[in-house]
Protein backbone atom coordinates (compact mmCIF):
# COMPACT_ATOMS: atom_id res chain seq x y z
CA UNK A 1 0.00 0.00 0.00
CA UNK A 2 1.12 3.98 -0.86
CA UNK A 3 0.85 6.24 2.09
CA UNK A 4 1.25 9.65 1.02
CA UNK A 5 0.80 12.13 3.59
CA UNK A 6 -1.66 15.05 3.16
CA UNK A 7 -1.41 18.53 4.40
CA UNK A 8 -3.84 17.69 7.31
CA UNK A 9 -5.57 14.83 7.57
CA UNK A 10 -9.37 14.59 8.91
CA UNK A 11 -10.29 14.19 12.75
CA UNK A 12 -13.19 11.14 13.47
CA UNK A 13 -15.06 10.44 16.47
CA UNK A 14 -17.11 7.29 15.64
CA UNK A 15 -19.56 5.15 17.14
CA UNK A 16 -18.67 1.45 17.36
CA UNK A 17 -21.24 -0.25 19.23
CA UNK A 18 -20.80 -3.88 19.65
CA UNK A 19 -18.94 -6.57 17.93
CA UNK A 20 -22.01 -8.48 16.14
CA UNK A 21 -22.67 -4.40 14.74
CA UNK A 22 -20.44 -6.42 12.11
CA UNK A 23 -23.46 -7.82 10.81
CA UNK A 24 -25.16 -4.87 10.80
CA UNK A 25 -26.70 -4.40 6.61
CA UNK A 26 -25.01 -0.76 6.44
CA UNK A 27 -22.54 0.12 8.90
CA UNK A 28 -19.45 -1.59 7.62
CA UNK A 29 -20.08 -0.97 4.66
CA UNK A 30 -20.41 2.98 5.34
CA UNK A 31 -16.99 2.38 7.23
CA UNK A 32 -15.42 1.19 4.36
CA UNK A 33 -16.84 4.10 1.98
CA UNK A 34 -15.83 6.70 4.72
CA UNK A 35 -12.19 5.30 4.91
CA UNK A 36 -12.37 5.09 1.18
CA UNK A 37 -12.47 9.13 1.13
CA UNK A 38 -9.95 9.85 3.70
CA UNK A 39 -6.46 10.30 2.65
CA UNK A 40 -4.05 7.51 3.51
CA UNK A 41 -2.69 8.14 7.12
CA UNK A 42 0.54 7.23 7.93
CA UNK A 43 -0.62 5.74 10.98
CA UNK A 44 -3.55 5.80 13.03
CA UNK A 45 -3.65 6.80 16.89
CA UNK A 46 -6.88 5.49 18.90
CA UNK A 47 -8.71 6.68 21.38
CA UNK A 48 -11.37 4.01 22.61
CA UNK A 49 -14.40 4.56 25.10
CA UNK A 50 -12.90 1.23 26.36
CA UNK A 51 -9.54 2.29 27.62
CA UNK A 52 -9.37 4.18 30.92
CA UNK A 53 -6.08 4.64 32.49
CA UNK A 54 -4.23 7.31 34.25
CA UNK A 55 -1.80 8.33 33.68
CA UNK A 56 -2.51 8.30 30.58
CA UNK A 57 -0.68 5.00 28.89
CA UNK A 58 0.50 4.17 24.94
CA UNK A 59 -0.38 0.69 24.17
CA UNK A 60 1.73 -2.14 22.16
CA UNK A 61 4.21 -0.74 19.28
CA UNK A 62 4.27 -4.32 18.06
CA UNK A 63 1.94 -6.80 17.01
CA UNK A 64 -0.08 -8.32 19.94
CA UNK A 65 -3.09 -10.06 20.49
CA UNK A 66 -6.16 -8.38 20.64
CA UNK A 67 -8.35 -7.75 23.74
CA UNK A 68 -11.70 -9.29 23.62
CA UNK A 69 -13.45 -7.17 26.01
CA UNK A 70 -17.18 -7.95 25.67
CA UNK A 71 -19.01 -10.75 26.95
CA UNK A 72 -21.86 -13.14 26.22
CA UNK A 73 -21.50 -12.69 22.16
CA UNK A 74 -20.86 -15.84 19.88
CA UNK A 75 -17.99 -17.90 20.44
CA UNK A 76 -16.40 -16.54 16.26
CA UNK A 77 -16.15 -13.34 17.83
CA UNK A 78 -13.32 -14.16 20.59
CA UNK A 79 -11.33 -15.88 17.11
CA UNK A 80 -11.62 -12.04 15.34
CA UNK A 81 -8.38 -11.26 14.15
CA UNK A 82 -6.60 -7.63 13.65
CA UNK A 83 -2.97 -7.89 13.15
CA UNK A 84 -2.11 -4.28 12.30
CA UNK A 85 1.27 -2.98 12.93
CA UNK A 86 2.39 -1.09 15.54
CA UNK A 87 3.32 2.78 14.71
CA UNK A 88 6.76 3.67 17.51
CA UNK A 89 6.95 6.65 14.97
CA UNK A 90 4.17 7.96 16.56
CA UNK A 91 4.31 6.64 19.80
CA UNK A 92 7.49 9.09 20.10
CA UNK A 93 5.42 11.81 18.56
CA UNK A 94 2.47 11.67 20.90
CA UNK A 95 4.89 11.33 23.91
CA UNK A 96 6.21 14.64 22.51
CA UNK A 97 3.46 16.42 22.43
CA UNK A 98 1.69 15.26 25.88
CA UNK A 99 4.64 15.36 28.49
CA UNK A 100 4.34 18.46 30.47
CA UNK A 101 4.27 19.33 34.03
CA UNK A 102 1.08 17.48 35.52
CA UNK A 103 0.21 14.98 32.23
CA UNK A 104 2.75 11.89 32.50
CA UNK A 105 2.76 9.39 30.46
CA UNK A 106 3.46 5.83 30.41
CA UNK A 107 3.99 2.88 28.09
CA UNK A 108 2.30 -0.50 28.30
CA UNK A 109 3.99 -2.41 25.86
CA UNK A 110 1.76 -5.73 26.22
CA UNK A 111 -1.72 -4.03 25.97
CA UNK A 112 -2.92 -4.45 22.66
CA UNK A 113 -6.30 -3.05 20.89
CA UNK A 114 -9.48 -3.40 22.69
CA UNK A 115 -12.83 -3.91 20.24
CA UNK A 116 -13.68 0.27 20.63
CA UNK A 117 -10.33 -0.09 18.54
CA UNK A 118 -10.26 -2.76 15.77
CA UNK A 119 -14.24 -3.44 15.46
CA UNK A 120 -14.07 0.06 13.20
CA UNK A 121 -11.33 -0.28 12.25
CA UNK A 122 -11.95 -3.86 10.77
CA UNK A 123 -14.24 -2.19 7.71
CA UNK A 124 -11.99 0.77 7.32
CA UNK A 125 -8.64 -0.96 6.75
CA UNK A 126 -9.80 -4.36 6.14
CA UNK A 127 -6.04 -5.77 5.09
CA UNK A 128 -4.89 -4.64 8.62
CA UNK A 129 -1.94 -2.98 6.95
CA UNK A 130 -2.08 0.69 8.29
CA UNK A 131 -0.29 0.87 11.69
CA UNK A 132 -2.50 1.56 14.85
CA UNK A 133 -1.81 3.23 18.20
CA UNK A 134 -4.11 3.44 20.84
CA UNK A 135 -4.17 5.71 23.78
CA UNK A 136 -6.34 5.26 27.03
CA UNK A 137 -8.28 7.82 28.74
CA UNK A 138 -6.87 9.83 31.74
CA UNK A 139 -10.03 11.08 32.53
CA UNK A 140 -13.33 11.44 32.01
CA UNK A 141 -13.45 15.17 32.69
CA UNK A 142 -13.96 16.70 28.88
CA UNK A 143 -12.71 19.90 29.35
CA UNK A 144 -9.12 17.73 29.93
CA UNK A 145 -9.74 15.43 27.21
CA UNK A 146 -10.55 18.47 25.03
CA UNK A 147 -7.00 19.43 25.62
CA UNK A 148 -5.15 16.06 25.15
CA UNK A 149 -6.88 16.67 21.47
CA UNK A 150 -5.56 20.51 21.90
CA UNK A 151 -1.70 18.71 22.08
CA UNK A 152 -2.40 15.77 19.55
CA UNK A 153 -3.65 18.11 17.23
CA UNK A 154 -0.11 19.11 15.38
CA UNK A 155 -0.26 14.91 14.44
CA UNK A 156 -2.88 15.65 11.95
CA UNK A 157 -0.50 18.03 10.07
CA UNK A 158 1.68 14.93 9.96
CA UNK A 159 -0.21 12.25 7.76
CA UNK A 160 -1.50 10.54 11.36
CA UNK A 161 -5.65 9.91 11.62
CA UNK A 162 -6.78 10.54 14.66
CA UNK A 163 -9.75 8.44 15.70
CA UNK A 164 -12.13 9.19 18.72
CA UNK A 165 -13.74 5.81 19.01
CA UNK A 166 -17.33 5.89 21.85
CA UNK A 167 -21.16 5.60 21.34
CA UNK A 168 -23.13 8.19 20.71
CA UNK A 169 -26.20 6.97 22.74
CA UNK A 170 -25.29 4.17 25.43
CA UNK A 171 -27.62 2.65 27.79
CA UNK A 172 -27.23 -0.98 27.23
CA UNK A 173 -30.66 -1.89 29.08
CA UNK A 174 -32.46 0.40 26.60
CA UNK A 175 -31.30 -2.18 23.73
CA UNK A 176 -34.12 -2.72 21.41
CA UNK A 177 -33.96 -6.01 19.09
CA UNK A 178 -36.33 -4.16 16.66
CA UNK A 179 -34.03 -1.02 16.47
CA UNK A 180 -36.27 1.00 18.16
CA UNK A 181 -34.41 3.75 19.81
CA UNK A 182 -35.82 5.29 23.28
CA UNK A 183 -37.69 8.06 23.14
CA UNK A 184 -35.24 9.69 25.67
CA UNK A 185 -32.16 8.47 23.25
CA UNK A 186 -33.53 9.74 20.44
CA UNK A 187 -34.06 12.99 21.63
CA UNK A 188 -30.72 13.22 23.23
CA UNK A 189 -29.31 12.46 19.64
CA UNK A 190 -31.06 14.85 17.82
CA UNK A 191 -30.00 17.23 20.43
CA UNK A 192 -26.64 16.03 19.53
CA UNK A 193 -26.48 16.66 16.21
CA UNK A 194 -27.69 19.97 16.66
CA UNK A 195 -24.88 21.37 18.46
CA UNK A 196 -22.53 19.83 16.36
CA UNK A 197 -23.88 21.04 13.50
CA UNK A 198 -24.39 24.65 15.29
CA UNK A 199 -20.48 24.26 16.64
CA UNK A 200 -22.04 24.63 20.13
CA UNK A 201 -18.78 23.20 21.87
CA UNK A 202 -19.97 24.62 25.18
CA UNK A 203 -22.52 22.22 25.23
CA UNK A 204 -20.71 19.33 24.08
CA UNK A 205 -18.43 19.80 26.56
CA UNK A 206 -21.08 19.99 29.69
CA UNK A 207 -23.77 17.95 27.78
CA UNK A 208 -24.01 16.57 31.53
CA UNK A 209 -26.43 19.65 32.28
CA UNK A 210 -27.32 20.33 28.75
CA UNK A 211 -28.36 17.60 26.92
CA UNK A 212 -32.16 16.28 27.55
CA UNK A 213 -31.93 12.83 29.10
CA UNK A 214 -28.43 12.84 29.28
CA UNK A 215 -28.23 10.54 32.62
CA UNK A 216 -30.42 7.71 30.86
CA UNK A 217 -28.52 8.13 27.71
CA UNK A 218 -25.15 8.20 29.36
CA UNK A 219 -25.58 5.75 32.73
CA UNK A 220 -21.54 6.88 32.47
CA UNK A 221 -20.43 8.82 30.34
CA UNK A 222 -17.06 7.20 28.40
CA UNK A 223 -18.50 6.61 25.39
CA UNK A 224 -19.51 9.99 24.90
CA UNK A 225 -16.26 11.76 26.28
CA UNK A 226 -14.21 10.48 23.43
CA UNK A 227 -15.86 13.66 21.22
CA UNK A 228 -14.13 16.13 23.83
CA UNK A 229 -10.95 14.66 22.27
CA UNK A 230 -11.92 15.07 18.89
CA UNK A 231 -13.11 18.39 19.42
CA UNK A 232 -9.69 19.25 20.57
CA UNK A 233 -7.88 18.03 17.78
CA UNK A 234 -10.23 20.25 15.43
CA UNK A 235 -11.12 23.47 17.41
CA UNK A 236 -10.06 25.76 14.29
CA UNK A 237 -11.96 23.92 11.96
CA UNK A 238 -15.45 23.51 13.67
CA UNK A 239 -17.66 24.78 10.60
CA UNK A 240 -15.88 21.89 8.05
CA UNK A 241 -18.02 19.41 10.55
CA UNK A 242 -19.60 16.12 8.23
CA UNK A 243 -22.06 14.16 10.16
CA UNK A 244 -21.06 11.14 8.10
CA UNK A 245 -23.24 7.97 9.74
CA UNK A 246 -26.62 8.42 11.68
CA UNK A 247 -29.44 5.86 12.32
CA UNK A 248 -29.88 3.45 15.34
CA UNK A 249 -28.83 -0.20 16.17
CA UNK A 250 -30.26 -1.93 18.69
CA UNK A 251 -31.88 1.26 19.41
CA UNK A 252 -28.40 3.10 19.93
CA UNK A 253 -26.98 5.80 17.75
CA UNK A 254 -24.57 5.04 15.60
CA UNK A 255 -23.78 8.90 14.73
CA UNK A 256 -20.14 9.73 13.70
CA UNK A 257 -18.39 12.79 12.92
CA UNK A 258 -15.80 13.97 10.89
CA UNK A 259 -13.60 17.22 10.71
CA UNK A 260 -11.37 18.28 7.97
Amino acid sequence: MTIQAPDRMPSLYLSHGGPTLLEDAHWPGQLAAWSAELPSPKAVLMISAHWEEAPLALGATTTVPLIYDFWGFPEPYYRLQYPAPGAPELAERVRKLLRAPGMPVEDLPERGLDHGAYIPLMPMYPDADVPVLQISMPTLDTTKLMEIGRRLAPLRDEGYLIISSGSFTHNLRALNPENKAHAVMAEFDDWGRRAIDAGDVDALLDFRNKAPGAKFTHPREEHFVPLAVTLGTAEEQLGSRRQIIDGTWMGLSKRSVQYG
